[in-house]
């Protein structure tokens, strides 16, 4: 009687009769007959579901319909698209890195400056121009006679460009200009349409005339790559690539390319030194932490000096070693020089990078002075304590001797 109500409330028929003996049902093919009764099939257990009884309401045949369509859906599987079951049982991975080693950072003007910009036919009239600063200094003499028993050719420049040497081959990458290659001594070197295999081999020879060398892949990662091409009109940086004009001479075309190359020598040069600072911020950046907990930083008086001299090293080659302040005087009595050089350390974020280079220096600078005047406290106070003993011995003697 209890089925017999729970079935009527679903919405099926009263003539719909449930038994619950053993027996196997006839098969259907006349209608629905009173008494006829089935067995349910064993199925898994799964979360009750709402039926709609306007949904069945809609069966002609309410008994054999009812019933096939409930075998067909017990034996029924559930079926999942490959993707998905993919995403669920692959869980997201993130890249690991070793312990102890620092993920590069991406280049620090390259994709600011150049991003959404329209590049020029490279395989037809575009040539490449590649800055490498790799060493704090080269010996420029000694190099020139070295690349020249090589076969390489030195183009006279003028003398009040004393810190450039410029040299010439005979091979290039692209027969629309020739290869040139700028050395400064401030340990910079710019190649202007040479092959790969001419580049590695002056890198080697550069090798044997650098004072304190930088690591290769450091070198390779802060590297400045820009496209030029020959145009009509002056000579201008458009759309992230140097154009240069058709009608200039060959003096005037490799005073114009010296131009370019300095400012991206000083891009190059600025990229190690943020390196550099980024590597001296994160070792001193637990300090605060430990100052903050109100534990005892560990550092000695010789430790605390030489991150101080390491920070004055940085910011004295940064404002007082290096053009990046000031504006070469090379360029004094060149006015359309100078305006290719500051066109192009304006699109190099040079400037704004000195500023936060300096705003980082600065930091610094008080947490190294606030290292040293806790130390010099510390120092005073053992002093204090030191002498507070020797008073606190001699009383003791003086009052031992009164008393004996």
């Amino acid at each position: 009687m209890l089925l017999r109500t729970l079935w009527t409330k679903v919405g099926f028929p009263r003539n719909f009769v449930i038994s619950t003996s053993p027996q196997r049902s006839p098969s259907c093919s006349s209608g629905l007959r009173t008494g006829w009764s089935f067995s349910p099939p064993q199925l898994k257990q799964e979360p009750p579901r709402r039926f709609n009884s306007s949904a069945l309401s809609g069966f002609q045949s309410p008994g054999c319909v009812f019933l096939k369509d409930f075998q067909h859906r017990s034996q029924q599987k559930r079926l999942y698209a490959s993707n998905l079951v993919k995403s669920v049982l692959k869980p997201t991975l993130k890249p690991v890195t070793a312990p102890g080693k620092r993920v590069p950072k991406g280049p620090r003007t390259k994709q600011p400056s150049r991003a959404n910009q329209p590049f020029l036919n490279q395989d037809t009239d575009t040539m490449r121009c590649i800055a490498f600063a790799t060493a704090d200094q080269y010996n420029l003499p000694t190099l020139c006679a070295d690349l020249t028993q090589h076969g390489f050719g030195e183009v006279e420049f003028p003398r009040d460009a004393s810190n450039v040497l410029v040299i010439s081959s005979d091979v290039s990458a692209k027969a629309d200009d020739g290869s040139v290659v700028f050395f400064f001594r401030e340990g910079s070197v710019v190649f202007w349409n040479v092959e790969d295999k001419m580049l590695k081999k002056v890198l080697r020879i550069l090798e044997r005339h650098e004072s304190q060398p930088y690591e290769v892949a450091l070198v390779h990662w802060e590297n400045e790559e820009i496209n030029y091409t020959y145009g009509e009109g002056s000579t201008k940086l458009e759309h992230g690539n140097f154009v240069l004009s058709k009608d200039s001479e060959h003096h005037d075309d490799v005073l114009e390319k010296f131009a370019f190359s300095n400012a991206l020598s000083l891009s190059v040069k600025l990229a190690i030194w943020e390196v550099e600072l980024d590597n001296f911020v994160e070792s001193i950046q637990s300090i605060p932490e430990t100052l903050k907990s109100g534990t005892r930083v560990k550092l000695s008086s010789a430790e605390v000096m030489q991150k101080i001299g390491e920070l004055f090293t940085l910011r004295h080659r940064i404002n007082l070693s290096s053009d990046l302040l000031l504006t070469p005087d090379f360029y004094w009595d060149r006015e359309n020089l100078e305006k290719i050089y500051d066109k192009t350390c304006h699109f190099l974020n040079i400037n704004r990078r000195v500023k936060v280079v300096n705003e980082k220096l600065e930091h610094c600078t008080q947490l190294t002075d606030l290292m040293r005047s806790h130390l010099s406290e510390k120092h005073s106070l053992r002093l204090e304590w030191m002498i507070v003993i020797l008073i606190t011995i001699e009383v003791l003697f003086e009052v031992v001797r009164m008393i004996f």
